[in-house]
């Protein structure tokens, strides 16, 4: 399963989970400004920047701001 690192108040974040509800893509949600740690987790996967919505796949690596196509295509890839 995947984690969507995101926040309330991010319309990108909004978009891409509505993308992945529709297509029937399973996800854990972490909020970044309720999760102590979060934005620093993210912003070592994306070379120093805390950028959402950040997605991270079982494998540990990670898209900022996918497609939910991309999203599907690194999954079924595995």
């Amino acid at each position: 399963m995947i984690t969507v690192y995101s926040a309330p108040w991010c319309g990108h974040c909004h978009r891409l989970k509505a993308q992945l509800d529709r297509a029937e893509i399973a996800y854990t949600e972490v909020d970044v400004d309720a999760t102590p740690g979060a934005t620093e987790l993210i912003a070592s996967l994306n070379g120093g920047d805390w950028l959402i919505p950040t997605v991270v796949f079982p494998d540990g690596s990670a898209l900022v701001n996918p497609p939910v196509e991309r999203v599907r295509a690194r999954l079924e890839a595995r």
